[in-house]
This record gives structure tokens, sequence and C-alpha cells, in this order.
């Protein structure tokens, strides 16, 4: 891992510029936990060498997961928040190929590709939790 600086502290939030190899979700957990981030709102872009996108089902309750690599992150949004006591990193991305075929859904993980993923994180002052809603079947922000 590269000791180049990952984390830029600004009036709102944070810059963060990862690079290849790094874990998006690792770092963003790291960072929460460090930082004692309440909750934050999350926007980038960037390469991907690999990425793992998710559709949920809600009767099996579970993430339909599929694979790609090599793909130009165009937009990656999200928050983060808490649940039981632990950071819980909630994204959606789209990304698009060579070929310039676009997939999309929950992100499940992301691994730097060549080049770099540039996120902004924007920091709120109020902690808040997910929690597990049993009438939806999924974890939801409780404001």
């Amino acid at each position: 891992m590269s000791k180049r600086k990952r984390v830029l502290a600004v009036p709102d939030g944070f810059l963060m510029v990862l690079r290849q190899g790094d874990d998006v979700f690792q770092h963003l957990e790291r960072l929460m936990t460090d930082t004692n981030i309440p909750i934050a709102t999350i926007r980038g872009f960037g390469f991907a060498g690999s990425i793992r996108f998710g559709f949920f089902d809600f009767d099996r309750r579970d993430y339909e997961p599929r694979e790609f690599s090599d793909m130009e992150v165009t937009g990656l949004t999200g928050s983060l928040a808490w649940k039981d006591g632990k950071p819980a990193v909630h994204a959606h991305a789209t990304a698009a190929g060579r070929d310039f075929q676009a997939f999309g859904g929950h992100l499940l993980g992301l691994i730097v590709g060549r080049g770099s993923i540039e996120m902004t994180i924007t920091v709120y002052h109020q902690r808040l939790e997910r929690c597990y809603e049993e009438d939806i079947g999924a974890n939801v922000l409780r404001l």
C-alpha cells in the first residue's frame, strides 16, 4: 500500500483519493472510525479494477450479486451511518466498460483499478443508525 496521503479534511468533511488496489469500503469504514463521523453523504467517480453490484431481492432478503472488472465509475453516491455500533456504508453506483455499456445498482464492493477513485464526503452532526425494519425486510436509516 502506498504511503501517499488519501484523505484531506475540508470545512464540511473530507476529500478522499484512493489508488490502485485500495478497497473503497475499507477506507471509508476506517475514516468513520478514526474521525468518529456521525453521518455523512458520499459522492465519487474514478476507475474500478473490480466492482460488485447487487440487486436486492425482497423475497429472499438478500442481494443478487454481479461482478465486473476494468470499469469507469461514472457516478457513486451514498451515505455513511452506523449499525450496531459499526460503520455502515450504503452506496449505489453506475459504471461503464470499454464498450460504453453501463451497469449499476447497490454497491457491494469496489477495488480501485489503474488511476484513482475520488470522493467527496460531506459530514453532518447528528449521529444516525441503520436499523432493520421487518415490514420492509431491509436496513433503513433511522431519522
